[in-house]
């Protein structure tokens, strides 16, 4: 949970914010069926991305990416496939 400003700063990948007035800190990557951000423009995120191998269901509107509100959920490629 170290401080930081951009993403490329933290192990995980992942600088993460509660809200726009809080500090950003290190996270870890959104595990399945969590929350996530998929890959923002911005350095920091609300949601983190998901982890390796998963993929991040979510609106990916452009409004949604400027508004940095486009959540969705961690997913596996590979379950929806066997369904």
């Amino acid at each position: 949970g170290e401080l930081c400003m951009h993403s490329v700063q933290c192990k995980s990948g992942c600088c993460h914010r509660v809200n726009g007035l809080s500090l950003a800190r290190c996270a870890s990557k959104a595990a399945e069926f969590q929350e996530c951000s998929p890959k923002s423009i911005y350095e920091v995120y609300y949601k983190c991305p998901c982890e390796k191998g998963l993929t991040c269901d979510a609106d990916k509107t452009i409004v949604g990416s400027i508004t940095n509100s486009n959540f969705g959920v961690c997913k596996d490629p590979q379950d929806s496939s066997r369904r």
